[in-house]
């Protein structure tokens, strides 16, 4: 059976507080077996029996629109999927090294050619991007909170929905998925 990492969008942020077990009831209610969590931020692994990424993550959002009350975007990643995204590494290791934070944004389609073009534009001398399959990257050389860019900006421009994660909760995520 299927093992995916669930990323769910706006959990714990903006007032819209959701405890752990609350979600893994939510998982486990719609028939997802093995749940668990990943820190307070809306980090979901479960095991699903057959069905599309998509058509899961459909599910996953019907389930938890019901249950809390509010839209909640979710980006599924298998073990494999995620392992990649945790092991890339679209930065020079220095500019890494020195940087703020690394973060990933997780989309549900990658993006097109005039979607990069955009992604492109944010760039500055505080904040690089790089576009990878369904994921962005965003190296900030200061506080994210300083940043002129944000995961909302980006989801302006490009007219869709994102979730972001440190890359430090990406790779543990992705650690936990491979078990």
């Amino acid at each position: 059976m299927p093992r995916y990492a669930a990323l769910l969008r706006a959990v714990n942020v903006g007032g819209r507080v959701v405890k752990m077990e609350r979600l893994r009831q939510v998982f486990e209610g719609a028939g997802f077996t093995g749940v668990s969590t990943h820190v307070a931020s809306g980090n979901v692994l479960f095991t699903a029996g057959r069905g599309r990424a998509a058509t899961l993550e459909a599910k996953i959002e019907k389930a938890l629109a019901g249950a809390l009350g509010w839209e909640v975007a979710t980006f599924l990643r298998t073990p494999a999927e995620l392992s990649a995204v945790a092991a890339l590494e679209p930065f020079p290791p220095e500019d890494g090294a020195e940087a703020h934070g690394v973060y990933v944004g997780f989309l549900k389609e990658p993006l097109t050619p005039g979607q990069r073009a955009l992604v492109d534009g944010f760039r500055t001398p505080t904040d690089e991007l790089a576009v990878g399959g369904r994921e962005v990257w965003w190296l900030c050389r200061t506080r994210s909170s300083e940043s002129d860019f944000s995961g909302a900006k980006l989801e302006r421009a490009l007219g869709l929905v994102a979730t972001f994660r440190n890359l430090t909760t990406v790779r543990a995520v992705a650690a936990r998925l491979a078990r």
